[in-house]
């Protein structure tokens, strides 16, 4: 089964989408399922456990989706994310198949 996730403690889940409202959440949903699309907030209401430990966390364990979003609107923390994702392509780590893209949405 192919599934698309949104993580995000703020603002509404998609149509389409499951929400993940925390890491755990998120990994659990990456263990089990198929991922196509992957949409990730970097700031969690639990501050030492944000999106940027979750991409770590992807490539080491090798847990990826088709199509992986970053919609963070921390720019700092976002570009930080899609930084290390692309870097982890360009040294083999993870597909270089995988499409990742930073789109920022507003906090609403």
């Amino acid at each position: 089964m192919t599934v698309n996730v949104f993580l995000d403690d703020y603002r509404h889940c998609p149509q389409g989408y499951i929400l993940a409202k925390d890491i755990d959440e998120c990994i659990d949903l990456l263990e089990k399922y198929s991922i196509s699309h992957l949409s990730l907030d970097h700031d969690l209401e639990c501050k030492t456990r944000n999106g940027l430990m979750l991409v770590r966390y992807m490539v080491k364990h090798k847990l990826f989706a088709e199509f992986i979003t970053i919609h963070s609107a921390n720019s700092v923390a976002g570009k930080q994310m899609f930084k290390y994702l692309k870097e982890a392509q360009n040294e083999n780590l993870m597909p270089g198949t995988i499409r990742i893209s930073l789109r920022p949405l507003p906090l609403r």
